[in-house]
Formats: C-alpha cells, sequence, structure tokens
C-alpha cells in the first residue's frame, strides 16, 4: 500500500492505495464518491468520466498514483448544489432512462462547454461521439447541452 495525497472536488485527502489502483478505484472505494461508473473498464464508453485539471479523462484508465499534485473533479464536484447548467438541462430535457453512464456524459459535456462556449449540433455530436448511451438518448444529450450553453 502506498499513501498518496490527493485534491478531489477541491478538499485535499490523503488515501492508501495498491501500487496498481486506477482513479475510478479510488474514487468509488476509498473516497465513496459512487457518482462515477464503472462502464467497461477499458476506456471505451465513458460512464467513468471525470476531469483531471479541468479536462476530462476516463477514470477507469488511469492510476491513482499518477494524479498527485492535480486536481479531480467528479460528477459530486460539478456543483455543490446539483444546479450545474448541464444537470439543470438534464433534468429539463429528460435525458435519462436508465441513468447510468449519465455522469460520464455531463463530465464529457462540461469539458466541450469549457472549450467552446456555443457550439454546433455537429461539433456537440463529435465531442460527445466517444462516450456511449446504451438507452440511446443521444438527441436529448444535444438538446440539453445546447440549452446548457446559453447558461455557462
Amino acid at each position: 500500500m502506498n499513501s498518496i495525497n490527493v485534491k478531489v472536488n477541491g478538499k485535499f485527502k490523503k488515501v492508501e492505495v495498491i501500487e496498481e489502483a486506477t482513479l475510478l478505484w479510488t474514487l468509488r472505494e476509498k473516497l465513496g464518491l459512487k457518482g462515477t461508473k464503472f462502464g467497461c473498464g477499458a476506456g471505451l464508453c465513458g460512464a467513468c468520466t471525470v476531469h483531471v485539471n479541468g479536462k476530462p479523462v476516463r477514470s477507469c484508465q488511469i492510476s491513482a498514483e499518477s494524479i498527485v499534485g492535480k486536481s479531480v473533479t467528479t460528477i459530486e464536484g460539478l456543483s455543490k448544489l446539483g444546479d450545474h447548467p448541464l444537470q439543470k438541462a438534464w433534468v429539463q430535457e429528460q435525458v435519462p432512462q436508465c441513468g447510468y453512464c449519465q455522469s460520464g456524459q455531463i463530465m464529457r459535456a462540461a469539458g466541450l462547454l469549457k472549450k467552446t462556449k456555443s457550439p454546433s449540433r455537429k461539433e456537440i455530436v463529435a465531442y460527445m461521439s466517444t462516450n456511449i448511451c446504451r438507452c440511446g438518448t443521444y438527441n436529448r444529450i444535444i438538446s440539453a447541452i445546447t440549452a446548457a450553453a446559453k447558461e455557462v
């Protein structure tokens, strides 16, 4: 076991991890942040998307030790009150069906809106194409991102 200091959702935490521990495992099992989901474990689906230093990454594909000195934001840290424009738009547009992929979808979308303030439908589709929604709510996801872009 190794002891690492990490900054997650604006707070510093000391965590004991095994050498091969992923960031996903550390967030869920060591820090109790269950909003980040395990989807495929191969970095293909996007359910585990979080931000590291403000950029979306697949938390199942990076080691916990690699985030030392970096800042991690999970869906729980996107907004303290759950009122980020994307979260509000997700509810307004009734995006989720099963909801499993939605935290990863929202975190990916937040990365897009951070870099492109008013993305076109084509830009949204291209950027979000790396995240899979098994329920197929892609049109609602696009609508929610478009609505949130007007508030960000």
